[in-house]
């Protein structure tokens, strides 16, 4: 069972909308079962909801993010994953560092997807709408979804 972890800063814009939208993708292609999919911050606090505005915009994409409960990073959680996701080069390089077993599992979203290395700003930092940042990761997702499968499939650990 390949396991996918999307990481941003809090756990509460950009890796849940990230992950709910992966786990579409792969509910609708039914040959590619039993995948886990998670998400997790670098900087956060256990448990938070996300933010009202989170859900509307979850919402207008058909996803429930009702449910999600904010998870911290740590060594016991990388080293189950096949493939971690990150949204920004500073997440790349400081867990590329301060989890050196999991260097060759980490990659950016963007790297994933097109090719290159670019960041997906926090919405927090940026001023980005959420509904935009709902727009953009559905799109990455629609895009990107064979992409992700082939790279976890060509890792090492892939199943």
């Amino acid at each position: 069972m390949p396991k996918i972890l999307f990481v941003c800063t809090g756990n509460l814009y950009r890796s849940p909308l990230a992950a709910a939208f992966f786990v579409r993708k792969l509910q609708e292609n039914k040959k590619q079962k039993n995948w886990e999919v998670g998400s997790a911050g670098t900087w956060t606090v256990k448990g938070k909801s996300v933010p009202q505005e989170v859900l509307i915009a979850a919402e207008k994409f058909g996803l429930d993010l009702k449910g999600h409960a904010t998870s911290m990073l740590d060594t016991n959680l990388l080293a189950t994953q096949d493939l971690i996701l990150v949204m920004e080069r500073g997440h790349k390089e400081a867990l590329s560092v301060e989890f050196p077993l999991a260097r060759n599992k980490i990659y950016m979203l963007s790297e994933a997807v097109d090719d290159q290395e670019y960041d997906i700003p926090d919405p927090l930092k940026s001023g980005q709408a959420i509904d935009a940042l709902a727009a953009d990761l559905s799109e990455l997702m629609e895009r990107g979804h064979p992409k992700i499968v082939d790279l976890v499939e060509r890792l090492p650990s892939g199943r």
